[in-house]
């Protein structure tokens, strides 16, 4: 029901394949280690950022410092937001949500003067129907944790981008391959998501082991690797969205 109401449509083009790769909160091993290893075959990620973990520790590492957001940004990644409090739709009221989803901006804004590229990911990857038609309009995209790929033979959900985990060692890679094989047959895309990566990550993460013989498939396949946010752009030039309630 979450990928089939409240959409946002747009169609694709046969600009695919194109794989995307990004982590969420985000831990400081995410650009250590996940953005050089992307830059290392030429292409570049997306950081879904809440401020209030900022310069903060938990169960995946060092979270980011106000430093990282300036030096992503630089080299030429997406900053993207995740809430401020990292809080979950499913879990406060409709109106509390929507005014953390617009904290998450300001604050962006208002502690590093750089404007977030106004594509989002919902925390834990929790969704309902109602935080989703709410989004609709305030977001350039909304990324959730449904499996599977856009675009392809049919149109993009901007509404809620489906995307697959990247968790654990090079154990997980026949998953990824098998994905990145599908995505190239469809010329479609296909969006990765992560948060630390260390070479013992925790549950949410991945070892860079794993991550470079991911980006490595994809590279070899001839598939473009982009930001959420280019892609997003380049849809935006299609012919108009249409929403579907």
């Amino acid at each position: 029901m979450l990928c089939t109401f409240c959409s946002r449509h747009v169609p694709w083009t046969e600009s695919g394949p194109i794989v995307s790769f990004s982590f969420d909160d985000f831990p400081r091993s995410a650009l250590a280690e996940g953005a050089r290893i992307i830059e290392s075959f030429g292409g570049r990620a997306t950081f879904y950022v809440s401020m209030s973990l900022m310069n903060k520790s938990n169960a995946l590492g060092e979270q980011f410092r106000l430093d990282d957001l300036y030096l992503l940004v630089d080299r030429g990644h997406e900053l993207g937001s995740h809430t401020f409090s990292h809080c979950s739709s499913r879990k406060v009221r409709l109106d509390l949500f929507k005014n953390d989803v617009e904290q998450g901006e300001r604050a962006i804004q208002q502690g590093t003067g750089i404007t977030a590229s106004n594509n989002f990911a919902y925390p834990y990857g929790e969704v309902t129907l109602k935080s989703k038609q709410a989004l609709a309009s305030m977001m350039r995209s909304c990324r959730g944790t449904c499996g599977g790929l856009n675009g392809g033979t049919s149109a993009v959900d901007l509404n809620l981008l489906r995307a697959n985990s990247l968790y654990g060692d090079v154990d997980r890679l026949e998953m990824a391959r098998k994905l990145i094989l599908e995505n190239e047959r469809r010329k479609s895309w296909l969006i990765f998501y992560s948060h630390d990566v260390s070479a013992r990550p925790s549950q949410f993460g991945c070892t860079p082991d794993l991550l470079i013989a991911t980006v490595a498939a994809a590279a070899r396949s001839g598939t473009r690797i982009l930001p959420v946010g280019q892609v997003v752009a380049e849809l935006e030039r299609q012919p108009q969205s249409q929403l579907v309630v």
